[in-house]
């Protein structure tokens, strides 16, 4: 009076049926068909592990963050991290002091950016290792096209002309470096 032993097999099935796909005979494979799904539906479960990290709204923040404080503190200031509505501002020497007066425009300036209640208050931290960048350097001035009167009239004329220009002034010597 001993069971045998269903290794193997699934409860309740057939002793006759086949166990896999493959041992089915030759015609009569089933093949699993999926259902067709939408991108957004499958975007929960790619993104999910990414803003447990990091949530979306800290992410736009450290991307927008020039746009949000403008080149000057930019320069000088770098959001370090976003955690229950408080945002770590790295920022050099007395740049903080300047920024705890800014506190509350920049509070605003960066939830109207990101979205309402997205920053509720602003912690500096001194980082001595943060460089302010330099400006950056003005636009050279465009030099003036060098005339070329055996060519036809033309898109192509006129870049090579614009090249000319470019090329001239680099001859010259009148090159900013």
């Amino acid at each position: 009076m001993t069971k045998e032993p269903t290794r193997g097999k699934r409860k309740g099935a057939p002793a006759s049926a086949p166990s896999t796909p493959d041992a089915q005979p030759a015609g009569r494979q089933q093949y699993r068909a999926r259902a067709l799904r939408s991108l957004g539906a499958l975007m929960p479960g790619v993104t999910r592990p990414a803003f447990r990290k990091q949530s979306p709204a800290a992410v736009q923040v450290m991307v927008d963050w020039p746009d949000i404080v403008g080149p000057d503190l930019a320069r000088s200031t770098v959001p370090r991290r976003l955690s229950a509505g408080t945002l770590t501002v790295a920022c050099n020497g007395p740049v903080a002091m300047e920024l705890q007066h800014l506190a509350p425009a920049l509070i605003a300036r960066i939830n109207g950016a990101c979205g309402p209640g997205v920053v509720k208050r602003l912690r500096m931290q001194q980082d001595m290792t943060l460089r302010p960048t330099p400006p950056p350097p003005p636009p050279r001035p465009v030099p003036a096209p060098v005339a070329i009167e055996d060519m036809p009239e033309g898109p192509l004329r006129d870049a090579l002309s614009r090249l000319g220009g470019w090329v001239g002034q680099r001859k010259t010597g009148t090159r900013r470096r």
